[in-house]
This record gives C-alpha cells, sequence and structure tokens, in this order.
C-alpha cells in the first residue's frame, strides 16, 4: 500500500516498556472489543477464544493481569511524530495519518467533527484507562482514553503464525482498531454494552459478533477510500488475514470443539464477508451490521 507521500501521524505515543506480569496466552488475532458480556478494550485489533478476562470498570472492560508502570529509553521522544522511528512504527503512523483523513472527511459530509484517537506503541506490558495488559493480548482499543495500544511485535506474529504477512495486513490491524473508534464516537459500542447487561451469554455474544464485523467492515470503508493506494494483491492480503482470525477457524485451531454461541467476532465467511462489503462500497451507511442478515 502506497502511503509514504503521507506525514505521520502526530496523534502517537512511546509508551516504552512495562513488566510483563500476569503470564498471558498465547496470542490468537487481534482483540475483541468485547470479550463474554463486557465492553473490553478492543478488537483488531479480532479474536482470542482462549479467555482474557475483562472486568467492568463502568461499563468498560480492562485487561486484568500483572504488570508495572510502562518506562520509556531517557532522552527518546515519546510523543509527536519522532514516535515513529522504525519502519514498521513509520508505516503504521501512516495508515493512522491516512485513517485520520479519510474518516475526517467522511465526519464532514455528515456535518461532525471528527476526534482523532492515539496510538501508543508499547513493549512487553502496558497500562492503559482499561487497565494492564501484556504483548500477548495484541493491539487494542480503549473507549476511555480513545487510544490504540500496539506492540509492533504482533505483525511478526500475525505473518509467522497466521500467514498473514504483508503491509495491507498490517494496516487492517490498525484499520480494524479505528473502525472501533468510530462505534465509540457514534455511540454504537455503547448501546451494545448497555444492551449485554441484560442480555443471557449467547446473545450478549452474537451482539459483539455484530460489533466487530461492522469494525471489519469500517476497515474496508478506509480501504475502499483510499483505493488508488492500494497496489496487486493488498485487498488479497486483507482478506486472508481476516480469513485467519476467524472464531471458527482459531477453535479448531486450538484443537477445541467449533462452538457458535461461544463466537464473539464471527466466523471466517463473515469476517471476510463485511471488510468486502466496506471494500466494495466505500460507505458507513453499508456497514450497518446489527440491521441486517451478517
Amino acid at each position: 500500500m502506497r502511503l509514504d507521500d503521507f506525514d505521520p501521524s502526530d496523534n502517537v505515543r512511546d509508551l516504552g516498556s512495562g513488566g510483563g506480569g500476569g503470564g498471558g496466552f498465547p496470542l490468537l488475532g487481534l482483540l475483541p472489543l468485547f470479550l463474554g458480556r463486557g465492553m473490553g478494550c478492543g478488537g483488531i485489533g479480532l479474536l482470542l477464544v482462549v479467555g482474557f478476562i475483562f472486568l467492568s470498570m463502568g461499563g468498560l472492560g480492562g485487561l486484568t493481569g500483572g504488570g508495572q508502570a510502562p518506562t520509556t529509553r531517557e532522552g527518546a521522544p515519546t510523543s509527536g511524530a519522532g514516535v515513529c522511528n522504525t519502519a514498521e512504527r513509520r508505516f503504521t503512523c501512516q495508515v493512522l495519518a491516512s485513517t485520520e483523513q479519510t474518516w475526517g472527511a467522511l465526519f464532514r459530509q455528515q456535518g461532525q467533527t471528527y476526534r482523532e484517537p492515539t496510538l501508543n506503541f508499547y513493549q512487553r506490558g502496558v497500562s492503559s484507562g482499561c487497565g494492564s495488559a501484556t504483548s500477548a493480548a495484541g493491539p487494542f482499543y480503549c473507549p476511555p482514553d480513545q487510544g490504540i495500544y500496539l506492540d509492533t511485535s504482533f505483525f511478526d506474529e500475525l505473518q509467522n503464525r497466521f500467514g498473514a504477512a504483508g503491509d495491507f495486513a498490517q494496516a487492517y490491524v490498525i484499520a480494524h482498531e479505528v473502525g472501533h473508534h468510530i462505534q465509540n464516537l457514534t455511540g454504537e459500542a455503547q448501546r451494545v454494552t448497555q444492551a449485554q447487561r441484560t442480555l443471557p451469554e449467547a446473545q450478549g455474544n452474537a451482539l459483539s459478533v455484530r460489533l466487530e464485523l461492522q469494525a471489519d467492515c469500517y476497515a474496508g470503508v478506509w480501504a475502499a477510500q483510499n483505493r488508488n493506494r492500494l497496489e496487486p494483491g493488498d485487498i488479497e492480503e486483507g482478506l486472508r488475514a481476516a480469513n485467519a482470525i476467524g472464531d471458527d477457524t482459531l477453535q479448531r485451531q486450538s484443537g477445541g470443539t467449533v462452538v457458535p454461541d461461544s463466537f464473539t467476532h464471527g466466523s471466517s465467511a463473515q469476517r471476510v464477508k463485511w471488510l468486502r462489503v466496506g471494500l466494495q462500497t466505500g460507505n458507513p451507511a453499508a456497514c450497518d451490521t446489527f440491521n441486517q442478515p451478517i
């Protein structure tokens, strides 16, 4: 994906290296915005069949676990574009800048102002407004501080473990988390959280699936709005990543039985479908996963 002409976003922080505490689970993909019944800290970035536990924090969940306060290298930049000081970070910051431009324009078309999220780089562990997490958690979005959290070592996991190589697969990770930010701004995430409080677990999970699929669709909308920047094979990279992190695929890979009622992100087929809807339409209105079959 050609983003070289974008200056890196300034909405970036380097939180340094935090404690690893709490052990954690093997990385199984992009984290959900919802796990179980409560609103969790985000996405991809997507699914952990094994249980990272989210606790309620005024309707917003946080990753549990140990972890100590992050530390940064003395003299290193801690915020702004200077944080984007490696190839992976620079590309991530350029993706973020592109999403800021794209969603800013889409919001203006609706007479609204887009509030930009903050991208937080960290290593090993981090403390956020949603609680503490280790890098095993993967990328996530935390609604209270409107922050996306990323240890870029996740990109190696995405490529080597899940076979989802390529810069557009990485861009999809960021765009999905930005999709959760959109849901936070529009109130969709809060509406789901409120509904989940009174629903049985299976029905609450079903709402989580629809929320995650909508974030996938929003990622596709961003890509469609920047179609002139896509290179041959990019779309295939994104669809391959979406397929690799479907709930059914991950449950099979973990050696377990596929249990649809436990899905919180959707099947591989559903994830591919909704990323494709966004790619084909470029229209956020087409991403209404709550009022049409998924």
